[in-house]
């Protein structure tokens, strides 16, 4: 599903999305294709979602024009070794 698609489905709403498809520029995840896994009416229960998500998943709110997640460097942070 696009980005043009869910806002129509669900507008001023935030939703969880799967991220099923995305690209990197500039440092800004773009997210090509997605599925929408639930819909919030309230900001207090997606911001609980939010913190439950796992890789590939997001909660954004459909009042957005673009879907793009800027990518922040963790410095300090190396990951296994």
């Amino acid at each position: 599903m696009k980005w043009e698609e869910v806002r129509k489905i669900y507008p001023e709403r935030f939703i969880k999305i799967q991220i099923l498809e995305a690209h990197i520029e500039d440092s800004v995840r773009y997210i090509d294709d997605m599925a929408v896994v639930k819909a919030f009416d309230d900001e207090r229960e997606a911001t609980r979602e939010l913190v439950r998500t796992k890789d590939d998943e997001i909660v954004y709110h459909t009042g957005k024009q673009k879907l793009e997640v800027p990518i922040k460097q963790i410095f300090g942070f190396r990951g296994a070794v």
